[in-house]
């Protein structure tokens, strides 16, 4: 099997809103901020690209919107999005408190990950956490 440079490289992750205009405005600023650019857009759903990695954001069926979402159980804990710099965290921070954005680990930020850890933590409308992580 002859492995192509792009073998093992995340491809795409597809995340189910509850209530997706609330989400899309929150993938949408965030995504933006970092780089993406709208590739898809349809009734219920839109999708990011940034290179050959893309974000899609998807309305959840009905019958689904009221099972809550927590990163505790089986499944996806949060999302790990590289910064460009500590300066660029910091900025950030600020843009997602003017956008009364839950900040997670308050007491610990921006080394709620360890010393050698700068970062932001944070949730979108689900309470997915995102994190924004410095260059080490």
């Amino acid at each position: 099997m002859t492995e192509t440079p792009k073998a093992g490289l995340l491809h795409h992750v597809e995340l189910y809103a509850s209530d997706f205009r609330s989400s899309r405005s929150f993938w949408g600023w965030l995504l933006t901020e970092l780089g993406y650019d709208v590739c898809q857009d349809w009734d219920g759903g839109r999708s990011w690209k940034r290179g050959g990695t893309y974000i899609v954001l998807v309305q959840a069926d009905e019958k689904f919107r009221d099972e809550p979402y927590h990163r505790r159980r089986p499944g996806l804990n949060h999302l790990a999005f590289h910064a460009e710099s500590r300066d660029h965290v910091d900025e950030f921070t600020e843009m997602l408190r003017a956008r009364d954005v839950p900040i997670l680990y308050e007491d610990d930020h921006p080394y709620a990950g360890g010393d050698d850890h700068y970062a932001v933590y944070f949730e979108d409308p689900e309470r997915i956490k995102v994190e924004l992580v410095a260059p080490g």
